[in-house]
């Protein structure tokens, strides 16, 4: 597990100024002495340099900063505390100053007062000073402190720092946020606590964790949090089974933005490249803590959980991963602890009076397996078989989603179906703990959203059919015209395909792969007997082909040479996923044959070939076109992720397998190796699929992978559309791996290296550092660090910023595909 909150994350410094570099020499701080917030700020450090106190920028803030203490040693923009709680954001140019009333104050640019430091001691103030602990002090002149930053923690407690009864650890909100969040770690009844709040009123909820009972929260100078009880004994909280060593790692440890309390170490007196290490967290499972029921009221005790309402929890490594089911969506898609929100809401003209579904037939239940909503029951049905949940849950208008306990797993044999309604809250999901099954009441995707009650559209127009034929019925003549007419239509539509027959090709509608399916005497026919070669792949080769009977449109015809076991494989995969996906990103499959031991798939034609044709070949894309193509490419595989009636991991993404139409829109292609996902899963085990140079680390490293190994191979992909070169040209002997040569042009401050022969592209440094900052980020071995598709797209669209991206490459390792090239 990784640190969760964002000033806590894995944010190498990539600028010499980021380091900030005017730091001052140790010494007392004397009263007058101040800080302004800018590029050239200046620090007040601890005597060994371990911590610094001041201004800091925050990424992706548009000039904005934070009046913070952090790790002033190590290249991570680790923060351990920070004032201002309620607004802690400040502008450029903002002030703070240790006045002669003894308060440190903090002023905006135009000399508003935002925030002072209160006072505990009436003492004349002497000086301040950064301390080593990491607390930052007012002295007053009989020695007493007159203000410490440790009296007020944020979110982080350091070794030698102690919580009394009447002080609280609070989280932030989101990763991106240093604003008040909704977890505290807190004194109740004399037990250490941890608790979410209630937002609107800031009141707490019932605790979801609880420590030894005591009066104090102390995490001592050895690195161990204890709770010293009244009889003199001493409950050890963390570590556990492990032996700090102060002289050799600095220790925090803190309320993460999703609820868990976390100790964390890191290594002194290193180069950089590190990670913070977790020691020890709790709750173990946060999912797990927030679904007990109080079984009297039904109502929740812990609050809505670490995902919000009508969403998903899984932990994954300590952390909760959030989801929305079927039929849900993000409240916010930047945010995914927000909760979701039903894509189809019932309306009242849906419901009958008594409380039936109107026409139930428009709607389909779509199952997660190990999935339970423990709240929000209104209706159990005991015994139940899966039909009759499924039927009650579809026919009663109140029913959002119906929750199936298998009868073979349950203790007496007998099936149970509980009825939930929104909001939903505290979902989890837990192939190991749970026996049920969640099944979600979704619109049908070709149902009408009009008001069912009414006369559709259709019936309608058969009203007006039968009334017009009766009108004609009326009228011999008329009747006769139209009977000659019909005559003469049948007789149309026979020569018609008479002529389809003549011409050599043609097909019939698959109505289950909603593609059409043509005979391979068809198909060779429209390829001139397989003549033109346009490629060749692992498992076959492609040909141009033209269909006569759709006058005259190009094709390219996949034969399939090896499909008795990958390629068989292969080839159903292609068919049954590609046929019902609709996008302008995605090469559109038009038909297959599937005969005897024929396999072919019949796709549209792509004008401009391969995108590895151009980006390496002597006519190269424009600046402006690479930009559109790498915009395209994310949205495509955005939708093969997110927006598809099933995920699809492509798992083989490389220029190759990029196709250009005639307008240079990139479209993605060979769905070959793809895996799609079941809805109730976002990562899959299965052997090493890919491409040498874009095969993300995960694959190597024998656990599950998810989407994020598509985002590693686009991160590289990306960086080979900046530079027109391949991810590997083993002849460069410096700059022989682009991930490697790239970032180190990027932290060292060389970006126009890599557009060196470019010169439109060495014009748009705004464009060209985006870019090559969203590479970085894509590339990153860790999997978590690399941002969804989603968010890739709207960083290349500009709707989000970029934040600073840190040392892709793990501690003393380089990416495991790099070195299998």
């Amino acid at each position: 597990m990784i640190s969760a909150t964002f000033h806590t994350q894995i944010l190498l410094v990539s600028s010499i100024l980021w380091i900030l570099a005017k730091v001052e020499a140790q010494g007392n701080v004397s009263v007058g002495d101040s800080l302004s917030a800018n590029d050239k700020t200046m620090a007040w450090q601890s005597p060994s340099g371990d911590f610094a106190f001041g201004f800091l920028p925050i990424p992706g803030g548009n000039h904005r900063f934070l009046l913070a203490v952090w790790y002033a040693k190590i290249p991570l923009r680790t923060i351990v505390w920070y004032a201002n709680r309620d607004n802690p954001e400040t502008g450029r140019d903002s002030k703070v100053e240790l006045v002669e009333s003894g308060h440190l104050v903090l002023t905006d640019p135009a000399g508003k007062e935002l925030w002072r430091s209160p006072i505990t001691d009436g003492s004349q103030v002497s000086h301040a000073a950064m301390l080593d602990t990491g607390n930052f002090v007012i002295v007053s002149r009989n020695s007493t402190n007159i203000w410490e930053s440790f009296k007020y923690p944020t979110d982080t407690i350091l070794p030698e720092q102690e919580l009394g009864v009447d002080d609280f650890l609070l989280s932030t909100s989101t990763e991106t946020s240093y604003g008040k969040g909704k977890y505290q770690l807190r004194f109740d009844d004399g037990y250490v606590v941890l608790n979410q709040i209630d937002v609107f009123t800031g009141k707490p909820y019932a605790d979801y964790f609880k420590f030894g009972n005591g009066s104090r929260f102390v995490f001592n100078k050895s690195g161990h949090i204890q709770i010293p009880n009244q009889n003199g004994s001493v409950v050890e909280v963390a570590p556990i089974n492990a032996v700090p060593k102060p002289d050799l790692n600095y220790y925090r440890a803190t309320l993460d933005f999703y609820g868990v309390f976390t100790l964390y170490s890191y290594p002194k007196n290193r180069g950089g490249g590190e990670n913070w290490s977790v020691l020890w967290f709790r709750p173990r499972n946060i999912c797990r803590r927030f679904v007990d029921v109080e079984v009297t009221s039904g109502k929740a005790t812990f609050g809505t959980g670490p995902c919000g309402y009508n969403s998903i929890c899984e932990p994954i490594n300590g952390r909760p991963n959030c989801t929305c089911p079927p039929g849900f969506s993000f409240l916010d898609d930047n945010n995914q602890y927000a909760g979701c929100k039903q894509n189809y809401a019932n309306y009242p003209e849906d419901c009958n009076p008594d409380g039936s579904t109107i026409e139930e037939d428009r709607f389909e239940l779509k199952p997660m397996s190990f999935a339970d909503f423990p709240l929000s029951d209104y209706g159990v049905l005991k015994p139940a078989t899966e039909l009759e949940c499924r039927q009650s849950c579809l026919l009663d208008c109140s029913c959002t989603v119906a929750i199936l306990q298998d009868p073979t797993l349950s203790k007496d044999g007998n099936g149970t179906c509980w009825k939930k309604k929104l909001p939903l809250s505290n979902g989890w999901f837990d192939r190991d703990a749970l026996d049920r099954t969640a099944l979600f009441k979704v619109l049908k995707s070709d149902a009408s959203r009009e008001n069912p009650a009414r006369p559709s559209r259709s019936d309608e127009n058969q009203n007006q059919i039968i009334l017009i034929l009766g009108v004609l019925l009326g009228t011999s003549a008329v009747f006769n015209f139209f009977s000659l007419a019909a005559i003469a239509l049948i007789f149309f539509c026979l020569f018609r395909r008479k002529l389809q027959d003549l011409n050599g090709v043609h097909s019939r509608r698959d109505l289950e792969t909603n593609v059409q399916f043509f005979t391979y005497k068809d198909l060779e026919y429209a390829t001139n007997g397989f003549k033109e070669e346009l490629g060749r792949g692992a498992f076959g080769t492609v040909y141009k082909g033209e269909l006569p009977a759709s006058n005259g449109d190009r094709v390219a015809v996949k034969k399939l040479d090896k499909f008795a076991q990958d390629g068989e494989r292969e080839f159903k995969t292609e068919v049954k996923v590609i046929g019902q996906t609709h996008h302008k990103n995605l090469v559109r499959l038009i038909g297959y044959c599937d005969e005897a031991e024929h396999r072919l798939l019949v796709y549209e034609f792509m004008e401009n070939g391969s995108l590895s044709s151009f980006l390496f070949g002597v006519l190269r894309p424009s600046w402006q076109q690479r930009l559109q193509i790498a915009s395209g490419i994310a949205k495509g595989l955005t939708y093969l992720h997110e927006e598809c009636s099933k995920q699809i991991i492509h798992c083989d993404i490389k220029p190759q397998n990029i196709l250009l139409d005639e307008s240079f829109t990139a479209k993605i292609s060979d769905f070959g190796l793809a895996k799609l996902m079941m809805n109730n899963k976002t990562r899959t085990q299965t052997g090493i699929r890919g491409t040498k140079g874009y095969v993300a680390p995960e694959w190597f490293r024998n656990t599950p992978v998810s989407v994020k190994v598509d985002v590693y191979s686009f991160g590289v992909m990306l960086l080979e559309i900046i530079c027109c070169r391949r991810c590997v040209e083993v002849e460069m002997e410096e700059a022989a791996i682009l991930t490697e040569w790239a970032f180190q042009c990027y932290s060292e401050g060389m970006i126009g290296k890599l557009v060196e022969n470019d010169e439109e592209a060495a014009k748009d440094v705004g464009n060209l550092e985006m870019l090559l900052k969203v590479a970085i980020w894509c590339v990153q071995e860790e999997p978590m660090l690399r941002p969804s598709m989603r968010t890739v797209t709207m960083m290349l669209e500009g709707a989000v910023q970029v934040p600073t991206p840190p040392c892709p490459f793990l501690l003393d390792t380089m990416s495991m595909s790099m070195r299998m090239v």
